[in-house]
């Protein structure tokens, strides 16, 4: 016994070694590797006298101070912090992804129940999910006269189709062996949508979720540039006008960083909640 603790305790530790070294070599090099050829890449694009766009040394000395250093700064108005900017479109996004996946989840249970409502909204819903998100603006500023609200409803238009698409078709395939069960075990209407039914659907819902927050963001960013106000989109077209590319550049750098954390966040839920079976 004393032999072998020891010799276990060594192959643990040899595991482990094996176990951190595997994702370091597959998980964080390669990524880090891309990251400094892409920065590379544009370094070599901006030599010259009098290069069109900073290099990324430049950038990061004429943004340094104060909006890396201190992404929070307060001077009033919109003269905010990047990390300020950020949290105003997160809220409006929030808001409107959140309405989104309670109405999307709601109809797309809704429509992929019913075969003849099916045939009659599909067409329609085809048609609509394909306007483009600013196309919404106009329209969202005519009814709501506030750019806040305005903004929300664009995201809500935008991430909306997905939701339902993906719930329709996961109420759709549900197999036809399940209801065949509930016809003979002779469940309740509730119980069936809460035991059968929703479950064999979240996976679709997910996938629509994941989808639907993607464009969320993609959505606020741009709306952001034409109703005005705090957020990331009107800072990015705030720096243009002042022709701050820096700027710009270190806002799109913070734009698919919260992107990327917002798509692994909707991941990992739905790691969690969708059963490994039918992942």
């Amino acid at each position: 016994m004393t032999a072998t603790l020891p010799s276990r305790t060594k192959s643990k530790k040899k595991t482990a070694q094996k176990e951190i070294t595997a994702i370091v070599t597959k998980k964080i090099l390669p990524p880090i590797i891309a990251i400094a050829i892409f920065a590379s890449i544009w370094l070599l694009l901006t030599l010259g006298d009098s290069p069109r766009l900073p290099s990324p040394i430049t950038m990061v000395k004429e943004t340094w101070d104060p909006f890396i250093i201190n992404p929070f700064f307060d001077n009033g108005g919109t003269d905010k912090g990047l990390g300020w900017q950020l949290l105003a479109s997160l809220q409006r996004v929030a808001i409107g992804f959140s309405l989104s996946a309670i109405v999307g989840i709601t109809l797309g249970i809704l429509i992929g129940a019913n075969v003849w409502v099916y045939n009659a909204v599909d067409p329609l819903f085809q048609v609509l999910r394909t306007v483009p998100p600013l196309a919404w603006l106009p329209i969202s500023l005519a009814a709501f006269q506030q750019s806040n609200p305005s903004a929300i409803f664009v995201i809500f238009i935008t991430s909306i189709w997905p939701i339902i698409i993906n719930t329709t078709v996961g109420v759709q395939q549900l197999p036809q062996d399940y209801r065949n069960v509930a016809r003979v075990l002779k469940l309740s209407g509730s119980k069936y949508f809460f035991k059968i039914l929703f479950p064999a659907t979240v996976p679709y819902i997910f996938t629509g979720l994941r989808i639907g927050i993607g464009l969320s963001w993609l959505a606020i960013v741009a709306a952001e540039m034409l109703v005005g106000g705090v957020g990331i989109g009107f800072f990015i077209w705030d720096a243009y006008n002042s022709s701050l590319l820096s700027q710009i550049i270190l806002a799109l750098i913070y734009v698919g960083i919260v992107g990327l954390i917002l798509d692994r966040l909707v991941a990992f839920v739905a790691s969690k909640v969708v059963p490994e079976e039918q992942k």
